[in-house]
């Protein structure tokens, strides 16, 4: 069984951000707590612990969204009037940043009069319990995942999410440009909004305001999708590959074969990584697509570089 996955350090989200996500906001009503919903979540799970209304609270923690569904309420409903208010006082001392009750039910008197004495944000879902926690755990997962945002470009090519790094004016945008003239699609230019997902991908996307445009010096800032149509961008995009453009130096030691890998860490996701040199008479756009083509092989367990010097080394004796 593998473990729930965990914030990055540092990371929250307020307890109003998470409710107004749009999977949740047509199915939740807030009845308590609605000056307190800048209390804070660090945790992308949930927690359904319903040996806290019986008193015992060790191993609850209060920045995590605590879920009551039936069997929850229905235990306080068991208990006599004067012992279900004090447990639930005990409760919502702990602080809790949010409280979810399931299955559309009413909450108990005790339970409401507590939350709203704390000033606890609690709200009522309208599905059942697991469908809660599954749509909480899929909003948390993306508002608490790691991300940054990396100066350069992100363009779709034959499939391969490829970003391309290197310092302003060495033609990152010229030869997004390039690529989308032979059809291929741009996903953003400039700045690149990066995002692990819990399955471990890199996803990148534009930031709203430079969604489809493209800084061309000389020229300016053009609408990509206005110029070439919807077919020539798309709005995110999982990071495959990742090429370093440099300026030309014959003192570098650019790998000539191939045969040394390179990655790059991005957001803790070791990416494969290329580094190419630009320099003037080189037609890039056409370099990149082969560079997405040759990644594309070496998925598929086709490594050229490596099969030309085996088959070199069997020509000349030198196998074992």
């Amino acid at each position: 069984m593998q473990d729930a996955p965990s914030a990055p350090p540092g990371a929250s989200v307020t307890a109003g951000v998470l409710l107004a996500e749009p999977e949740l906001v047509e199915v939740t009503r807030l009845v308590a707590g609605a000056p307190s919903l800048g209390r804070v979540l660090t945790h992308p799970r949930v927690q359904k612990n319903g040996l806290c209304l019986a008193g015992h609270t060790r191993g609850l923690v209060a920045s995590r969204v605590q879920v009551l569904g039936e069997t929850e309420l229905s235990y306080l409903e068991s208990l006599d009037p004067k012992l279900r208010a004090e447990r639930c006082a005990q409760l919502f001392a702990l602080r809790l940043s949010l409280v979810l009750v399931t299955r559309g039910a009413a909450p108990p008197t005790e339970l409401l009069d507590a939350a709203q004495a704390s000033a606890t944000p609690m709200a009522v879902v309208e599905l059942r319990s697991s469908r809660t926690i599954a749509l909480v755990h899929q909003a948390l997962d993306r508002l608490l995942a790691p991300s940054e945002t990396r100066h350069g470009v992100l363009i779709d090519v034959h499939g391969m999410g490829t970003l391309l790094l290197g310092p302003s004016g060495i033609g990152k945008s010229e030869c997004a440009l390039f690529l989308v003239e032979r059809g291929h699609r741009l996903v953003a230019d400039d700045q690149v909004a990066l995002t692990r997902t819990p399955s471990g991908t890199v996803v990148g996307k534009p930031p709203p305001l430079l969604r489809h445009h493209l800084e061309l010096r000389g020229i300016g800032i053009v609408n990509v999708r206005e110029l070439f149509g919807a077919t020539a961008v798309r709005d995110e995009k999982n990071v495959d590959l990742v090429v370093e453009l440099c300026p030309w130096d014959p003192e570098q030691p650019f790998d000539r074969l191939g045969l040394d890998d390179l990655h790059f860490d991005l957001l803790g996701v070791r990416l494969p990584m290329l580094r190419i040199p630009v320099q003037p008479g080189r037609n890039m756009a056409v370099i990149l697509e082969v560079a997405a083509r040759n990644q594309l092989l070496k998925r598929a367990g086709k490594h050229s570089a490596r099969d030309f010097v085996a088959h070199l080394s069997e020509r000349l004796g030198l196998g074992e």
